[in-house]
């Protein structure tokens, strides 16, 4: 069937309306109308080429919020009208390790929302920009319903990305987080922190965002270009949550945690972070990073944000404001992240 979309055809020319061909819903697929899609940092790294590998035509979007339209006959968890999301993958093997552990996006053969091979069409597959997507229902989410559904959108990929290095840390009531940089993944790693029960410290270099850390739950805000304030809290660190994509020196930070503390990068800096070794060997601290979550781990985090009404902060806009969002983007104008309302498309 075909269906609308916004697309770019080249690394340098503008998202515009496009149509695509989206497959039949077999048998255990699910065929969704999509209401909302969040604008992901990594959509306007893929658009304009800067992460290599992108085929065009590309319609990005991977944080999808949509109703069930019509589902295939081996389907029984979903039903015409139900409210569910789809993130990051549309498909994996299902057979690997990774697969087998709940770790789909680890595997070899992960199919991604966009801009992977599409093994339906021959093509690649398209995303969110769109107004209707078939997904297979093992990639597809149940969201809770009394939450605000475009401001549930960014959960799909800023929720679990950093939703998952928290669970998988262990963070817990008493102990202390910081989380590094307050934009779409440090305001959710604010608020997912909090819940969890953890003394939260955010670390910014923009005064402004003081009272917002605040706001969303931090205990205490750091200006990290303050030498003064940064040594306060030596060694005393659990856990640390490094959202910050800009070239940064990460070394300040592990010297933060205490024994055995751990820091997980999940900013992706456009160049290599220099490294201290010494500031991981005393202290037996250790640096890891961490890749959005399985769809097991993402419906426990839609289970969890359900349960503490958590959801993003968000600017929701028309699908032809795209492009000026892109913009906004780059300079970080926006509190927290756009999300498209899908009915102007």
């Amino acid at each position: 069937m075909k269906t609308s979309a916004y697309a770019v055809q080249t690394a340098t020319t503008p998202l515009a309306p496009f149509n695509i061909q989206r497959r039949d819903v077999g048998h255990s697929d699910v065929e969704i109308d999509i209401l909302f899609c969040g604008v992901c940092h990594s959509d306007l790294h893929t658009v304009r080429g800067e992460w290599g590998g992108t085929t065009y035509p590309c319609v990005p979007g991977h944080e999808i919020v949509g109703r069930v339209a019509k589902v295939g006959k081996d389907v029984h968890k979903f039903k015409e009208g139900d409210t569910v999301g789809v993130g990051c993958m549309v498909d994996s093997c299902r057979t690997c390790a990774n697969c087998q552990e709940d770790l789909e996006q680890f595997c070899p053969d992960t199919i991604f929302t966009y801009n992977s091979p599409d093994k339906h069409t021959g093509g690649v597959t398209y995303g969110g920009y769109s107004k209707s997507i078939v997904v297979d229902t093992a990639f597809v989410l149940e969201i809770p319903k009394h939450l605000d559904l475009a401001a549930t959108a960014p959960l799909l990929c800023a929720g679990i990305t950093t939703y998952s290095p928290l669970r998988h840390n262990n963070v817990s009531k008493g102990q202390k987080v910081g989380v590094v940089g307050l934009g779409g993944l440090g305001h959710m790693g604010v608020k997912l922190a909090k819940a969890l029960g953890a003394h939260v410290v955010v670390f910014t270099t923009s005064s402004n965002k003081v009272e917002d850390a605040i706001r969303l739950g931090a205990d205490e805000v750091v200006n990290s270009k303050n030498a003064d304030e940064m040594k306060k809290h030596l060694n005393s660190f659990h856990f640390i949550l490094d959202t910050v994509s800009a070239p940064h020196d990460i070394n300040a930070y592990l010297i933060l945690l205490g024994r055995d503390g751990n820091l997980t990068q999940v900013g992706v800096p456009p160049e290599p972070l220099s490294l201290n070794v010494g500031s991981l060997i005393f202290g037996r601290r250790s640096l890891s990073g961490s890749l959005i979550g399985g769809i097991k781990e993402t419906q426990e985090m839609l289970d969890f944000c359900g349960k503490h009404n958590i959801t993003a902060d968000i600017e929701l806009i028309q699908m032809q404001q795209v492009n000026e969002a892109y913009d906004r983007l780059l300079k970080s104008d926006v509190k927290y992240r756009f999300v498209i309302d899908m009915a102007s498309l």
